[in-house]
């Protein structure tokens, strides 16, 4: 492409970088990746002659969906930790009121159990979902990313919503899981035992990501007898949303961050707790501490 010195294509490069990001990370889980992919994308655009592409939104979201579909396909044939099994690819962001860019960072998330779901696809059937169910391309426009006819990519989205649709997934949180939580954390702190056993499943699981590798604690006397691990002596605290779903966040005094914690709550009560401690970890998430 030649040069830009009006800023058109920049300008409207931008104005399609956080739809084009949403495609990505629904497609790929990984806001890491969905960045990455935008950014070749943009690349590929400087390097495109300008005059020979027509629609620019379409022209991009085929480019992102390419890039992504590669992508999907090199992890198969070289299998990843699975999403899971990560912290560093959820949205953390405030348990409070968020900010409008916040309130767009969730809306750009999608949640974990769908993201579970969604990676039990192959390639093809995950963009043909996600493309055309989330976003509403035409079909005619992702068979042109998979290398198939409109009627076949039809087929390919069909199967991919009834495996979706077949698949047990969590319901989002809502009021119940949130007390649950709320509750777990005002007795951790307050270190009320009796209270913990209250809002613990009695074959609670907690695990623990350590540097050293995962430590796994079964039973909710065992849980609540080392929750002192949650108690404000040497952190502070925030609630947090971790890919929407309720958790905690905690900081040393010197602001470097100590943990986060995600809660698994099944009527009423927390059936898992998941905790990272792992510095290497806990560095790709970037929330400052409270004041």
């Amino acid at each position: 492409m030649t040069a830009d010195p009006s800023g058109f294509v920049t300008e409207a490069f931008e104005a399609q970088r956080d739809r084009l990001r949403a495609v990505a990370h629904r497609i790929l889980g990984s806001h890491a990746d969905a960045e990455d992919v935008v950014q070749e994308a943009w690349m590929r655009l400087v390097r495109q002659d300008e005059a020979t592409i027509g629609n620019l939104a379409g022209w991009l979201t085929t480019v992102v969906g390419r890039i992504s579909l590669d992508l999907l396909r090199s992890r198969q044939a070289r299998p990843e930790v699975g999403y899971g099994q990560e912290f560093a690819n959820l949205v953390v962001l405030p348990d409070d009121d968020p900010a409008p860019d916040e309130q767009a960072a969730l809306a750009d998330s999608v949640g974990l159990a769908l993201l579970v779901v969604l990676d039990s696809l192959t390639p093809s059937e995950r963009v043909a979902f996600v493309l055309h169910d989330m976003f509403a391309v035409p079909f005619q426009e992702i068979g042109r990313i998979l290398g198939k006819s409109a009627d076949a990519t039809k087929m390919v989205a069909s199967r991919a919503r009834r495996k979706v649709r077949a698949t047990d997934r969590p319901a989002s949180p809502g009021r119940e899981h949130r007390e649950a939580v709320r509750a777990f954390q005002a007795a951790a702190l307050g270190g009320d035992f009796e209270a913990l056993l209250r809002v613990l499943d009695p074959n609670v699981k907690l695990t623990v990501d350590t540097a050293d590798g995962v430590v796994v604690t079964l039973g909710a006397t065992r849980v609540a007898a080392g929750a002192r691990m949650f108690s404000g002596e040497v952190a502070r605290h925030r609630r947090v949303l971790l890919d929407g779903i309720p958790g905690q966040m905690s900081w040393r005094p010197d602001g470097t961050p100590l943990s986060v914690i995600a809660f698994t709550v099944t009527e009423g009560r927390i059936t898992g707790i998941r905790i990272v401690v792992d510095p290497v970890e806990l560095a790709s998430i970037r929330l400052p501490a409270p004041a």
